[in-house]
């Protein structure tokens, strides 16, 4: 099938693409689209993908079969193939009924391909910032717009550490496996990623953010990669987040990056701080279990 874009523009209202996620508006046309219908059932991974630097397959593919494309209404769902099974159905709509819709259509689906779980993924617009209170909200770091501050304390990366802060890494990566640092230590173990940043007080490891990369998106520009950023719970309210931060911003500015995206839980830590930092919110995504 081919998706129309006539149909489908008018119901993006935050620039998100099933199996790719958030997107440089600027990025945003029907061939992301298309390529992820190119890609169903191969396992292969977009050459622009986020994912394709921690693993050699795609777990996340397009139901090509099961797409409902009409004009007001989009619903693109996808199987991921980890665990027990998971079908998301993303709903993209402004029909009353699209909800109801994309809910019927993931739990069929978990039937149908044995899936433990069904959820809906939906999107709202930047202008619901004063009203909404839960989900992910897209953020987008530009990189021309003005110089990135310096941190306010001294940071350091992994390699640059004492035998003694490595060794603690090792223990913080263990304290932090929530936020993805335990699997991102066995990837700095093997040589893996480029260099995270460290902050270190007292002889311990207060918190880090990394790894830092920068790859090219589906139109060629710069993009600074999204990290696993965390803070010691003992260190936390002390600044250490935001020097981390603010490293991490410098280093994409000063290596040539044109921008950042993140994804952030709204009303968290990581959200709070990236819009004190002048953020540009770009909308929110909702998960919800298909009932």
């Amino acid at each position: 099938m081919r998706f129309r874009w006539d149909w489908l523009r008018p119901v993006v209202t935050a620039p998100y693409v099933p199996t790719i996620g958030p997107v440089h508006p600027s990025v945003l046309t029907d061939d992301l689209f298309a390529d992820t219908l190119r890609a169903a059932g191969s396992r292969r991974f977009l050459p622009y993908d986020k994912d394709l630097r921690w693993s050699g397959t795609k777990d996340e593919s397009v139901l090509t079969d099961a797409v409902v494309h009409r004009p007001g209404e989009t619903l693109i769902p996808t199987h991921l193939a980890r665990g027990a099974g998971t079908i998301k159905v993303y709903a993209y709509g402004v029909e009353p009924g699209s909800h109801i819709a994309a809910a019927e259509l993931a739990q069929k689906l978990a039937a149908d391909h044995g899936a433990s779980r069904a959820r809906i993924v939906r999107f709202l617009g930047p202008e619901y910032a004063s009203r909404f209170a839960q989900g992910v909200r897209i953020q987008l770091k530009d990189f021309s717009s003005g110089a990135c501050p310096p941190p306010a304390r001294p940071l350091s990366t992994f390699a640059d550490l004492s035998l003694d802060l490595r060794e603690d890494f090792a223990s913080f990566s263990e304290e932090m496996a929530n936020d993805g640092f335990a699997f991102l230590y066995t990837r700095m173990q093997a040589n893996a990623v480029g260099p995270v940043l460290v902050a270190t007080t007292g002889g311990q490891v207060a918190g880090a953010i990394g790894p830092m990369e920068i790859r090219p998106d589906a139109i060629g520009r710069t993009q600074l990669m999204p990290q696993y950023f965390g803070v010691r719970t003992e260190h936390r309210g002390h600044g250490f987040g935001r020097a981390l931060w603010r490293a991490a911003m410098r280093w994409g500015q000063e290596n040539g990056a044109a921008y950042q995206l993140l994804q952030t839980e709204v009303g968290g830590a990581s959200d709070s701080l990236c819009q004190a930092e002048g953020l540009t919110s770009l909308g929110f995504v909702v998960t919800t279990t298909a009932r």
